[in-house]
């Protein structure tokens, strides 16, 4: 009960303040209609209750189920099923994340439905998956992470000296949408289950920086998706 306690708290302090600048700004200066004010109450309550429910489910669910998952998969000594299932668990992860298929339909919509949601979702997923293997990877063989970090955005830059001008802004929306609340929370999991067990000495720098990695992978893939699309 404490802990759902402190949920509350931290989700009304998070739309709290957007609440009371919108509301401000309502009586001062925009002056919206009536009805699209109250819409925009009804939507603070419902967004306020379903952030509730999702972080309780993230803490009550994935967090506990990521660790176990990281922690159990070194047991069984096979470096390409740890690889393998941080690909898969990347890849469906990124698919199921809200901030993923809201850029993908804005893009969707305004492409004139050229660059398909799916296409778009597939693309970011793809690129996760790829990117949290690697991570994998550089736990279970010790790579140091500024390595593969200069490496990622060295492939980003040059990447984007051939990849549309309009695809550029597009493919690092995509690595921040990642970033969002379903996949940080499995994936940060996943690390810290992993490095727990492989080493145990240094599992709280090897944990981190998954999700900067993870957040590559998709610049990579879409700007990939501009060059085939250009």
């Amino acid at each position: 009960m404490e802990q759902f306690m402190e949920t509350v708290k931290e989700v009304v302090f998070a739309v709290l303040p957007i609440t009371l600048v919108i509301v401000i700004l309502q009586f001062t200066l925009i002056w919206l209609p009536t009805e699209v004010f109250i819409q925009f109450l009804i939507g603070v309550v419902m967004v306020s209750v379903g952030l509730i429910l999702f972080l309780v489910g993230v803490h009550v669910g994935l967090l506990p189920v990521g660790e176990m998952i990281g922690s159990t998969l070194p047991k069984s000594k096979k470096i390409w099923l740890i690889i393998a299932v941080g690909f898969i668990l990347g890849f469906v992860v990124t698919v199921a994340e809200p901030d993923v298929r809201v850029l993908a339909q804005q893009i969707d919509n305004v492409s004139g439905g050229e660059i398909s949601q799916m296409v778009l979702i597939s693309s970011v997923a793809l690129g996760v998956g790829i990117f949290v293997a690697l991570a994998m990877a550089r736990i279970i063989f010790k790579i140091r992470l500024k390595w593969l970090l200069l490496g990622g955005y060295s492939v980003v830059f040059l990447l984007a000296t051939i990849t549309p001008n309009t695809f550029i802004p597009i493919s690092f929306d995509a690595g921040g949408v990642t970033t969002g609340p379903m996949t940080v929370p499995f994936i940060l999991a996943l690390g810290v289950g992993v490095a727990s067990v492989l080493r145990s000495k240094s599992s709280s720098s090897d944990s981190f920086g998954l999700v900067a990695l993870a957040s590559i992978g998709p610049i990579i893939s879409v700007q990939i998706l501009g060059v085939i699309y250009g």
